[in-house]
Order: structure tokens, then sequence, then C-alpha cells
């Protein structure tokens, strides 16, 4: 293809399709470094895979990492996860959004640009992906309702923490109840008065078949709940206070996996990596 044919071929394919700013879709990757590679996985992720691997791809619009130090792995539960194994598995924590009806045309080019990286070796081997999959956005809950950021703005805003938490129901049907129930009257509570601004609900769709061998497919497609809390305070200041008891969110309706704290990383620096173990 010449450069004229594909310059024009990107002008056709912005004039079509959807281009809001609503957080449609979402990819949310927790990994681990393998031990006595954790600043070489930092480094790489930061200096070329956020920007080569996510942020420079079409219709990925915002991005974020964080960091959980050995302080707030230990703040996690429950001891027995579904997710991660051990609990305290996966100290870094990536979330993108992608714009809403523009899931499809991101995986084309995702899958087709990592296929590229791992082909020119660029692509850091010393990691397992703890928790890795694309999900579709379900709602959004405020605590202050109108007034403050959006969803969209999330991953700008500058919070000063984010808990990942991950929820099974025992079926669809189970999981369409307890995404009402959160949605209505569970995160309403929780969020008054606390220091969390949002809470945004996920639910994980199946990876391509055509994907990175090293990322295992998606688990809980039809059955779990994915739901990201934007902190405006240090998860470390505030955990016994506010957030003790989200491992029984949902209790009866669902079952909660994981609850994990994190802090952003200061883009450019290894800052935090040497308080991971």
């Amino acid at each position: 293809m010449s450069e004229e044919t594909r310059s024009e071929t990107y002008a056709e394919l912005a004039s079509v399709g959807p281009y809001g700013v609503r957080p449609g879709h979402a990819l949310i990757t927790m990994v681990e470094p393998h031990p006595g590679h954790e600043y070489a996985y930092n480094r790489w992720y930061e200096d070329d895979h956020y920007y080569a691997g996510a942020m420079a791809m079409p219709w990925m619009y915002a991005g974020r990492r964080w960091v959980a130090t050995r302080e707030l792995q230990d703040l996690r539960g429950p001891e027995k996860s579904a997710v991660a194994r051990p609990v305290t598995a996966g100290c870094y924590l990536s979330t993108y959004w992608i714009t809403e009806g523009r899931y499809d045309d991101h995986m084309k080019w995702t899958v087709g640009i990592n296929k590229r990286l791992n082909r020119d070796a660029r692509v850091h081997q010393e990691r397992t992906h703890v928790f890795t999959a694309f999900q579709d956005h379900e709602t959004t809950v405020y605590r202050d309702g109108a007034a403050g950021p959006r969803d969209f703005h999330a991953l700008d805003h500058p919070y000063a923490g984010l808990i990942l938490q991950v929820i099974d129901s025992e079926g669809p049907g189970e999981r369409a109840e307890l995404l009402e129930r959160l949605r209505t009257r569970d995160l309403p509570r929780c969020l008054t008065g606390s220091p969390a601004a949002m809470v945004t609900i996920f639910r994980p769709t199946p990876l391509p078949g055509d994907r990175m061998t090293y990322v295992k497919q998606v688990e809980g497609v039809d059955t779990r709940l994915t739901l990201l809390w934007f902190l405006e305070r240090d998860p470390r200041e505030c955990w016994t206070d506010h957030f003790t008891d989200l491992e029984t969110l949902g209790a009866g309706t669902g079952r909660v996996e994981l609850v994990a704290p994190f802090i952003p990383t200061v883009p450019g620096t290894d800052r935090y990596v040497d308080e991971l173990r």
C-alpha cells in the first residue's frame, strides 16, 4: 500500500463510526514482574509499551498506571482469591479507556501491533498476567451526583488511589441482579461520606482467538463484574475507616474475589519499585 493510499484510508476511517467521549470499553490489566526483573519491567512498560502497545493505538484515548507496594498488597482480600493466587500477586495495574462502539476496530489494531512488537523483540517476557481483560462499561455511580469529574475524566484527574474489585455471581441472571443492587443500593450507600468519588463498573469480554499466547483467556465472561473505585486520598490513609468491609459487598447476590488497592505511579521514574517486595 502506498503512503498516499494509506493516508487516504485514515481520512476515510475518521469520517465514519462513533467518536464520542464515553468510556464504552476498557482494558484492565494487572501484572506481576518476575522477581529480580522489577526495574527492567517498569522501564520497559513506561518507556515503550505504555505508548507503543496502548496509547498510540486508535480509539484508546486515556490511560493510567497504578502500583501496589508491599504495604498495599497486604491490605488485599479475600485470602483465597479466584483472581490472584496468591492474593498479593499483581503489583502493577494499567487501566485504559476505549471509545464506545470502537472495541472491534481497536482489537483489530491491538492484535496486529502486538504481533509486530513480539516479532521485533519489544515485549518484556519476565512477567505474568494475573488479571488481564478487555471490558464493556455497564454503569458509573458518583458520590456527588452531577458535581465533579465524570468517568471519562477519571484516568486524567489526579486521583490519589484506586481500588480494583472483582465480584462473581452464579450466572448471567444473578449478575444482572447484582449490577442493579450495586447501582441503586450498595454503592450509593458506600460512597456517601467516603473518599471515593466514583465507581465504574465493567463486565469482561472474551479475548480474540489470535491473542498473544502469554495472555490467558478471560474467565467469568457471563458472571463477573469489575469495579474501579477512584479515591481522592491515598488508600493507606483511609482503608480502616472506609474500605475494610468491601469483601462483603453484594453478599447473597455475588461473591467478592478480589479487593486490591493501588496508588498512581509517577511516570518517568522508578518510584515505588523498591517497595514491591
